[in-house]
């Protein structure tokens, strides 16, 4: 039986794609930090053993005949969407933390297996990561295996191939809404924030759907004039909108020239992603962080990995 260290285990995403993948453990271990995914990771597995301070692994009492290593260390430093500050970032220089502790085990089990996890970045910081690790990354979208477009790095010490396209779409997945995308854009530890219509259309960022399907406008829904075009000429009649709260206008038999009656489209509304539906694009079991608020929902599961590329890369492992 294999012993499992999980660093930056968050609520434990590791553990549910050993799960998934079949692969039998004697003890989970997880370095983390954070109280709320702490608890979720409690409330479903609490056989876990939370080992604390990623910086104080010195310090743990534990079985260090470690079979596999697994972590997404901290990404704010290496990610475009930040400010590239890189190693010199102390999240993303935890990084570091994670080569001290794998040549630790190394030194005690040689054949140890490691996958550490992380963003698109520069090409100089991914050969930092390779130099280290010793090996080169497989790059692979979650978009894959659910309906989330997700473009993440995986250093790993066996050969993984890109997973078979599920053909999961957006649609498939939200409980009660329409959306004109196939996938959803990259759910990140923000979206508890809020998603607006700017961020959604002009920076990709922070998936919006909709209630409700638009329907077409019904000829014989109620409307009254609301105000005039600006952009047609000719006499005011024609110029009339209307709003689908009065009377329709007459229908003529005149087509052509503006006579058709004009109508107010309503203004689009949508909403964010709930909790389930990001937990479902990160292919996480249903409301498996539902211990906890859905501020820290958001925010643990924007952070987390995508469960069935990890079970992907993790059958091939060989454990």
């Amino acid at each position: 039986m294999s012993n499992v260290l999980s660093l930056f285990d968050g609520m434990s995403c590791g553990r549910i794609a050993l799960d998934r993948a079949g692969i039998k453990f004697n003890k989970y271990y997880a370095s983390e930090l954070d109280k709320y995914a702490i608890k979720v990771s409690q409330a479903n597995y609490p056989d876990i053993e939370h080992l604390g301070d990623v910086k104080k692994w010195r310090e743990w009492d534990i079985d260090w005949n470690i079979d596999l290593l697994i972590g997404g260390s901290p990404c704010q430093g290496f990610s475009f969407a930040g400010n590239q500050l890189a190693f010199d970032d102390p999240r993303s220089a935890l990084f570091f933390v994670y080569v001290d502790i794998l040549n630790h085990i190394k030194s005690v089990n040689p054949n140890v297996k490691f996958m550490l996890e992380n963003v698109r970045m520069k090409k100089e910081f991914l050969a930092i990561i390779s130099e280290h690790l010793g090996v080169e990354p497989i790059f692979i979208n979650s978009a894959l295996v659910s309906a989330q477009n997700r473009q993440r790095y995986y250093w790993c010490n066996w050969d993984v191939e890109q997973p078979e396209d599920k053909g999961i779409l957006l649609k498939d997945i939200i409980e009660d809404a329409y959306t004109e995308k196939d996938k959803s854009y990259c759910i990140d530890a923000n979206y508890h924030k809020g998603a607006t219509w700017e961020q959604y259309k002009t920076k990709s960022r922070r998936q919006l759907v909709r209630p409700c399907e638009p329907k077409p406008f019904d000829k014989n829904s109620l409307c009254h004039h609301a105000a005039n075009a600006t952009d047609i000429k000719g006499n005011e009649s024609i110029k009339r909108v209307y709003a689908k709260t009065g009377k329709a206008p007459t229908l003529t038999t005149m087509g052509g020239g503006h006579r058709e009656p004009k109508t107010l489209i309503e203004p689009t509304k949508y909403r964010k992603l709930t909790p389930l539906e990001c937990e479902r694009l990160q292919t996480v079991p249903d409301n498996y962080t539902n211990h906890v608020s859905n501020t820290q929902r958001y925010k643990m599961i924007g952070n987390g990995w995508t469960v069935d590329v990890i079970a992907h890369i993790l059958k091939g492992s060989g454990l």
